[in-house]
Parts: structure tokens; sequence; C-alpha cells
């Protein structure tokens, strides 16, 4: 099952589709729609009753607009560690955005002040059920499904002390979507390619089987420290290919088109933008 916000109109509505399409939903939104007790009885009552529409890529915004909580987790691919130079950590690496910093799946990524903007393709956990300090598998039957992010970083800002969030959470530069794939339909650790291309270029080409700390041991380690609800946000690291990693870096420039892809799960295409 897929679920997605989309614009219909001058609203935003939840929607829910498998491979024969979807159905456009009367909550305002997916996020609005996973709060609801009961939700996937209807949703798959919907799927399997009402017409079936098209959606244009155009169509779909950030799947759960008001997470309460976006996480962040570094450093968590083995071959992007080495390129950084860096042991493979013994806990998750840890830092957080704000609602804010989240932005649509087909939106420009509009940016100042900044001379070393780097790309970042990541495999994003979303939170469907309350979850606080959870075992992993009270953790991994929390997890409502995957989608797609682009941590958009500002290495000049994030370098600046060892604190790395003003590097990572200017405001309308993380997109995500454009939908998420529920659990019961995709594993990670079974393998998804990862990619990140700039104008058709690919810069990353990783997989999840990588991950040196997977959805339900990020969940379950997370959930220590704070209480997570649904459509709360965790994004897992990127892959190796980041311009940092660079010998010669090639930084993001104004017109650069970034594409991103997690196989099984769906692709943003966003233009970057400097004022």
């Amino acid at each position: 099952m897929r679920l997605a916000t989309v614009l219909v109109g001058a609203s935003t509505r939840a929607a829910a589709g498998d491979d024969d399409g979807w159905v456009v939903l009367d909550e305002r939104d997916a996020q609005a729609l996973i709060a609801e007790p009961g939700w996937r009885v209807r949703v798959e009552a919907a799927l399997h009753d009402r017409e079936r529409v098209r959606l244009e890529p155009e169509a779909f915004l950030t799947p759960m607009p008001r997470p309460a909580k976006v996480l962040c987790c570094g450093l968590n691919y083995r071959d992007h560690i080495v390129e950084t130079g860096r042991a493979v950590p013994e806990y998750p690496t840890l830092f957080a955005k704000f609602a804010d910093t989240l932005t649509g799946p087909v939106d420009d990524i509009v940016v100042h002040d900044t001379e070393r903007l780097d790309w970042e393709a990541e495999l994003v956990v979303v939170v469907g059920a309350e979850v606080h300090r959870a075992t992993r598998d009270e953790a991994r039957a929390a997890i409502l499904g995957y989608t797609v992010s682009n941590d958009i970083s500002m290495r000049d800002w994030q370098q600046r002390t060892l604190q790395w969030v003003q590097g990572k959470a200017f405001d309308g530069t993380t997109p995500v979507g454009p939908v998420v794939v529920t659990a019961d339909a995709v594993e990670p650790r079974e393998g998804l390619r990862i990619t990140c291309a700039v104008n058709g270029e690919t810069m990353q080409d990783g997989n999840t089987r990588e991950l040196v700390f997977d959805a339900a041991d990020l969940l379950a380690y997370v959930s220590q420290i704070t209480r997570l609800r649904p459509g709360d946000l965790i994004l897992t690291g990127t892959p190796g290919g980041v311009a940092l990693g660079m010998p010669e870096p090639r930084w993001l420039r104004d017109g650069d088109i970034v594409t991103t892809a997690i196989e099984g799960i769906g692709e943003l295409r966003n233009t970057v933008r400097f004022e």
C-alpha cells in the first residue's frame, strides 16, 4: 500500500494507492489519516470500492506535513563512513531537524549564504504508532513504512562547529516524498538501491543493506530518548558519493536538478535555486 498527501484543486487530501492506481480520501493529509483508529481497514475498503484516479507528479506533497519530531542519523552507511575517514560507530550519530526544514518532492530547494551545498540521498522511516522505550521487535511493529528524502547540507555552515544542525536545518531544504510505502510492502534490510543524480549524472549509488543501524535499530534507540508518535520521521543516513568526500568537491549550483530515488519507493526531483 502507498499513502500520500496530494493537492486537489486548492485543497490537500490524503490518497491511497496500489499497482492499480490511486483513490483520494476525505482526510486533509496522510498524517491526519493515520492518526485515526482503524484507518487501514477503511483504506483497504476504499481501494476495493472506489474509482481510481491518475495523479500527476506535481500533485504530490510531502506526505507527513506536521511531524512533531524529525530525527536524523549520520554516518550510517559503511561506504560513507570510509569516505569520511571515520570508524564505524558503536551508537547512532543523531541530530534533529524541524518541520520547517521539509519541502515537497518536486519543490525548488531555495538556499542562500552558502558556497558548499551538498546532496545526501536518504531512506526515511515513518512512525505509525506511539512508541516509547521500545524493544527492537516493538519498534519494528511501530513502523508505518518508508519514504525518500535528500538531506541537502550546507557544509560550510555544518563545519563551523562540531554540532551539525546549523548546516542541516535551513527552511525548505529537505525534500521528502512522494509517497509512503507501508512496511508490509517493502523491506529495506533485504536491500534497496538508493541513488542521487545531479543533472542526470549519478553521484550516489548505494544499497540499504549497507546500513550499520537499520530502521528497527534506530526507532528503538531513539525511543529510549523521546516518545515518538504517528507521522514522526527518522532519516537513516546517506551512502557514499557525497561532494564532501570528493578530492575536488563538485558543490551544487543554481539551477542544478537533484534526482533522488529509492527502489520500490519513489523519486524526488528538485531544482536548486540560490537567492
